[in-house]
């Protein structure tokens, strides 16, 4: 799930992320792994975005994993079969902290065959390079900080600042369920309006809102719904009961 946010947020918002990345507000179009010719390996993570010179390969993830250095080698390889003469820029985010070493790598390694490419741990970002954008936004609980609620109180004011209430209600959506990474519901909910996050497809989504028509029973049938679906994407129970609202013990019974 934390994966289709970021990649909403990159789609919604590519002139932000090229900002940020590439360093210029240059205009980006999704690039499908159907056009490189062979089957992606996790489709679900990866996120290709190109200009007339440059493809940006972005892939966020919540927890490492080995077989990183050899994907941002598979995906150069793939594009440079397919766009020889144009740039690619490869970068891994990680968003939350963790001590393993695997959040270090930034290069494949096989014989004399060497690839290097970027990694982003968000813990160590500063703060302010992500309240400039709307698209960036949702970042922002998420980077180096020291007082989680004093950056929500920021975000949130930042969102009240956009004119469009569409994107207002899904940035708040966003930073909504980024924000469950690092703080509890209850904390987050006290900061972020609802009313604002109720416009939002994806707040919808997540909290099951719009399904039951104000039907106790049914709402409760559609939060085990979406327990379900982000347990199978391999979600902690303690993350999934945070993002539903259902308790620890029921999340478990439906494992």
């Amino acid at each position: 799930m934390f994966d289709n946010i970021c990649k909403f947020l990159v789609e919604t918002f590519p002139t932000d992320f090229a900002t940020w990345l590439l360093g210029e507000p240059i205009s980006l179009t999704e690039l499908s792994p159907s056009e490189l010719s062979l089957e992606p390996i996790r489709a679900d993570a990866l996120i290709l975005l190109q200009s007339e010179d440059v493809v940006l390969h972005l892939e966020f993830q919540t927890q490492p994993k080995r077989d990183i250095p050899f994907r941002m080698i598979d995906y150069r390889l793939r594009v440079y079969r397919r766009f020889p003469h144009k740039q690619m820029r490869q970068v891994v985010v990680y968003l939350q902290p963790t001590t393993s070493d695997l959040v270090q790598q930034t290069l494949f390694s096989l014989e004399k065959t060497c690839h290097e490419f970027e990694v982003i741990r968000l813990w160590e970002q500063p703060t302010h390079s992500f309240l400039l954008t709307p698209g960036l936004l949702p970042f922002a609980i998420l980077s180096q900080i020291n007082d989680p609620i004093n950056t929500l109180q920021q975000v949130a004011q930042a969102i009240s600042q956009i004119p469009d209430p569409r994107t207002q209600s899904n940035v708040a959506a966003s930073t909504f369920i980024l924000a469950g990474l690092i703080l509890e519901t209850e904390a987050i909910q006290q900061v972020l309006r609802r009313d604002v996050m109720q416009e939002s497809v994806t707040y919808q989504a997540i909290k099951a809102e719009g399904k039951a028509e104000g039907k106790a029973e049914g709402s409760q049938e559609a939060l085990q719904q979406v327990a379900m679906n982000l347990l199978r994407e391999g979600m902690e129970i303690s993350v999934v009961a945070r993002l539903t609202g259902l308790s620890i013990a029921q999340v478990q019974s439906l494992t």
